[in-house]
């Protein structure tokens, strides 16, 4: 076992991807601008063109790297300009027309247009929703199963163990996002998937300020066709987005530490009140979910949802909040909500509620969400 593998989370994130130590040189070298680099004769060497790569992602892919898969060889991450370019990468460089796909019913809103795309290039797509491991039942001649999970924004978790061998036993590649749980929640490669990939946007990076996603994988000919399609699109990050994100990851234990037990903290208050229905966060130990995250997930997230009676309540609730940002997205240290039909593309009521729990203290967060609801009832 490996030294990495041996480390906590919270010292992996803190040393994840530095360069070794030399002297007069700063631990985590500051962002490479380059476009182009000195290239006489031969063209040989990692670093030939912006648009290939730059030793500022190098360092950042090592980290991601690390997180999600500590001490095991052969494992290559790629970052890309947000999540959707990852997402993006993965799909097209792996399916060919004709091909069969599976993705989530209830996955994140963009898919209806992935969806679209995949369609017209003509990909089948079949759809079945994460919970229950439904997905099982559409996976005969699939070339590729898109597992999200917990799904956003309705947070249903699916055995990802069992589904990625069932799909290997038919041919099919299994990709996991894995955006919600980060590598800290949970790591995809160990439970069987070939791609685990996400949107360091969210929580991984947790500032809310940069747009970024990966792509982690272990096997080099399936990494070397998504860097091809990288390399083909320009889909690539800026290295200041880049740097930015490598600096960001060395609070991502603390982090996930108190916004998690935000969630927690927050998802028990919220239990029982007459004005919610279909509170869900994983974490409960009574939520559907529970059983199988706690058996494959490490930690819980910081996403709670639920649904106020109806817009025109869930818009009160929204209105009252004041330590809480009307925004989308989610994981940052700041806490987020947002009535989620308010976009169109989930299949969720009007008065559905994403939560996403910051860092502030527990008992000011509760208080100021409670205060809310009971405003938003009045």
């Amino acid at each position: 076992m490996t030294q990495s593998a041996q480390m906590g989370d919270g010292t992996r994130a803190v040393r994840a991807g530095l360069p070794e130590a030399s002297k007069n040189e700063p631990t985590l070298p500051g962002p490479v601008f380059a476009a182009h680099f000195h290239l006489p004769g031969d063209v040989s060497g990692p670093y030939t063109y912006g648009r290939d790569d730059n030793p500022t992602w190098t360092h950042l892919e090592r980290a991601i790297g690390e997180l999600e898969a500590p001490g095991q060889e052969g494992v290559d991450t790629l970052v890309f300009a947000s999540g959707m370019a990852a997402i993006s990468a993965v799909l097209f460089s792996q399916l060919r027309a004709g091909d069969v796909v599976v993705l989530p019913s209830d996955g994140y809103q963009v898919f209806p247009l992935v969806r679209e795309q995949l369609t017209a290039f003509g990909i089948e797509v079949r759809t079945a929703p994460t919970g229950g491991d439904a997905q099982l039942d559409v996976l005969d001649g699939a070339k590729l199963l898109w597992i999200e999970t917990p799904s956003n924004p309705g947070l249903d978790v699916c055995n990802v163990r069992r589904l990625a061998e069932a799909a290997h036993a038919r041919g099919a590649l299994v990709a996991v996002d894995n955006t919600l749980a980060t590598p800290l929640g949970q790591r995809p490669l160990e439970l069987g998937a070939d791609f685990s990939v996400a949107s360091g946007t969210k929580q991984l990076t947790g500032h809310g300020d940069i747009l970024l996603g990966y792509v982690t994988c272990r096997d080099a000919e399936l990494t070397a066709s998504v860097r091809g399609w990288r390399k083909i699109v320009g889909a690539i990050p800026g290295p200041m987005e880049a740097w930015l994100a490598h600096r960001s990851l060395a609070t991502l234990q603390l982090r996930a530490e108190r916004q998690n037990a935000n969630a927690l903290a927050l998802a028990l208050a919220l239990r029982g009140r007459d004005d919610i229905e279909g509170l869900r966060y994983p974490g409960l130990p009574d939520d559907p979910s529970h059983k199988i995250a706690s058996q494959q997930m490490r930690r819980f997230g910081c996403v709670v949802s639920f649904t106020l009676p109806t817009r025109a309540h869930a818009e009160r609730f929204m209105e009252a909040l004041r330590l809480v940002d009307d925004a989308t997205s989610f994981g940052g240290v700041r806490s987020t909500a947002e009535r989620r039909r308010r976009w169109g593309g989930d299949d969720v009521s009007e008065g559905f509620i994403r939560f996403s729990a910051g860092a502030e203290d527990p008992d000011d967060l509760v208080a100021d969400v409670l205060r809310a609801l009971d405003e938003a009832a009045a």
